[in-house]
């Protein structure tokens, strides 16, 4: 559950779900469940160079669901 972007400065993001490699069975994706959210996800997204790590909280299927652009939104709203 991973997904790289690149914004408009050249940064590029990778971000991923939280606690993704806690295990290989769904204790991870437990883990990384908003708490009282059903469908709501913790996700890190770690920048190339100088920026600073953001943390999401992301739509279920959020790896394949949103298009780079909305991806981007959230990083930039939460920077």
């Amino acid at each position: 559950m991973q997904r790289e972007v690149t914004d408009a400065g050249g940064t590029r993001w990778v971000c991923v779900q939280a606690y993704a490699g806690l295990s290989q069975g769904d204790e991870g994706v437990e883990a990384a469940r908003v708490d009282g959210e059903s469908d709501l996800f913790e996700v890190v997204c770690t920048p190339s160079g100088g920026a600073q790590t953001v943390r999401l909280q992301l739509a279920g299927g959020w790896e394949k669901s949103y298009a780079d652009e909305e991806l981007l939104r959230e990083i930039e709203s939460q920077r």
